[in-house]
C-alpha cells in the first residue's frame, strides 16, 4: 500500500495517545444491557436513546449521579456504583480488542513510537479492563484514569498529561478517540485527532482531524509514522471474525443471541474467509459489512459473494462465518453497487490469499474445536 500525493503527512507526531473503551477495547458493547438489567430490579425502564447520546465519555462518578437522579433509584451513586460494579467487571473479562487495535499497537511498538492509554474510567478499572489483554500492559509508556488528574474529558487534562509524561509537546501528539468528549478534549488539549465513532456517535465528524470505520483503516504515513508492513499482496490478515449468520429470499441476516451483536460497530468494510453450513461443509466468501441506511433502525447490512459456488448454497439455514482477511473500507458503497471487475478482482485476491498459511492457520480452530466436541 503506497502513500498518494494527497496522502502526505499531515503533521510530524512523535507519540500517540488511546482512549479505551469503544476504542481499541470492546467493553461498551458487551455492556450495552447491563443497565436495563440492574434497573429491572427497581421496577425501572431504560431509556436508550438517552444513554446512547448522554452518558458516553462521562466519568463513573458524573454517569452514576445521573442515572440515579433520571431513573429516581432508591440510592446514592455511591450505592448504585457498589452494586453494579461487580456485573460490569464480569463482562469487561469477556471483552476483545477492536478491529486493528492490536495491530496498530504492535507497529508502534516495533518502531519504538511511544504511546499511552488515558480514559475517563478509573485507574482500578483500567487495569481490570486490560488484564487479559497480552502485551497491553507493557506496551503502554503511560496509563492514565480520570482519578488521576484533576478533571476527565471533555477536559484536556488526560491526554496533556499523557503527553507530559511521553516527554512530547501537544502539537507532535496525535489521539485516537470515539466518542465526542474525547475528541472536544483532544481540541482543548490542542492535539490532532482520529475519530473511530461507533455508529451512534457521528457527532464526532466535525470536530475531528480523520474520522474512520475502524483502525484497519488507519494509515500511519499520513501523520510522518512508519508505514504498515503486514499487507500481503492487496490483503491484511486479521484476528478472526465469528459470527452466525441466516441466508433467505435474497437477503442475509446475522443471527443475534442474548440481544447482543457479535460484531463490534467498527467492523465495516470488504473481508474475505469462510461460510461454514456444517461440519462437512464450508464455502470460500468476500463479505461486505456495512449499516443499513435506509432503515428506521441501525441495522447490520451484508451482501455475500461465494467465490466457488452461488448463494444457493448457503440459501435458507444457518451459516457461520469466519472471516480472517481484510481487503479495504467501503466508501458508502457494498458488495451490489460494485462493478463486476471489482468484484472480480476482489475474489481474486480473497482465493489467492486463503491458501496462504497466514490466513489458513485460524480459520479452521472452530473446526476442530467442533470436531473434538463431537469425539467426547
Amino acid at each position: 500500500m503506497s502513500c498518494c500525493e494527497s496522502c502526505k503527512p499531515k503533521t510530524k507526531i512523535l507519540a500517540v495517545i488511546f482512549d479505551l473503551d469503544g476504542t481499541i477495547l470492546d467493553t461498551e458493547r458487551l455492556t450495552k444491557g447491563l443497565l436495563k438489567e440492574y434497573l429491572a430490579k427497581y421496577g425501572k425502564e431504560v431509556d436508550m436513546e438517552r444513554e446512547e447520546k448522554k452518558r458516553m465519555g462521562m466519568t463513573q462518578k458524573e454517569s452514576a449521579a445521573a442515572i440515579v437522579k433520571d431513573y429516581a433509584v432508591p440510592l446514592t451513586p455511591d450505592q448504585y456504583i457498589k452494586e453494579i460494579t461487580p456485573m460490569y467487571r464480569e463482562k469487561w473479562l469477556q471483552a476483545k480488542p477492536l478491529p486493528g487495535a492490536n495491530r496498530l499497537m504492535k507497529h508502534l511498538h516495533k518502531h519504538g513510537v511511544p504511546f499511552a492509554l488515558a480514559s475517563n474510567s478509573l485507574r482500578e478499572y483500567i487495569d481490570a479492563k486490560i488484564s487479559l489483554q497480552k502485551g497491553w500492559k507493557e506496551y503502554f509508556s503511560v496509563i492514565l484514569g480520570s482519578d488521576q488528574v484533576k478533571s476527565g474529558k471533555p477536559s484536556p487534562d488526560l491526554f496533556e498529561e499523557a503527553a507530559k509524561r511521553m516527554g512530547v509537546t501537544a502539537a507532535h501528539s496525535l489521539v485516537i478517540e470515539d466518542s465526542l468528549v474525547g475528541v472536544q478534549a483532544a481540541n482543548a488539549a490542542k492535539m490532532k485527532v482520529v475519530a473511530v465513532p461507533s455508529y451512534s456517535e457521528t457527532d464526532c465528524y466535525a470536530l475531528a482531524d480523520s474520522v474512520l470505520h475502524s483502525l484497519l483503516e488507519f494509515q500511519p504515513e499520513q501523520w510522518g509514522l512508519p508505514p504498515f508492513d503486514d499487507w500481503v499482496d492487496n490483503a491484511l490478515p486479521i484476528e478472526p471474525i465469528h459470527v452466525t449468520i441466516v441466508s433467505a429470499n435474497g437477503s442475509v441476516c446475522e443471527v443475534i443471541e442474548n440481544g447482543v451483536s457479535a460484531l463490534s460497530d467498527q467492523i465495516f468494510g470488504v473481508y474475505f474467509g469462510w461460510a461454514k453450513v456444517d461440519l462437512h461443509k464450508r464455502f470460500k466468501v468476500v463479505v461486505s459489512i456495512g449499516w443499513d441506511q435506509c432503515s428506521c433502525i441501525s441495522k447490520r447490512k451484508f451482501h455475500i459473494c461465494i467465490i466457488d459456488g452461488n448463494i444457493d448454497c448457503i440459501s435458507s439455514q444457518q451459516s457461520q462465518l469466519t472471516l480472517v482477511g481484510y481487503i479495504c473500507g467501503l466508501n458508502s458503497k457494498d458488495i451490489t453497487s460494485m462493478t463486476v471487475e471489482v468484484l472480480e478482482e476482489y475474489k481474486s485476491v480473497a482465493n489467492a490469499s486463503m491458501d496462504l498459511p497466514m490466513f489458513v492457520q485460524n480459520s479452521y480452530e472452530p473446526l476442530l474445536s467442533e470436531a473434538c466436541a463431537l469425539e467426547d
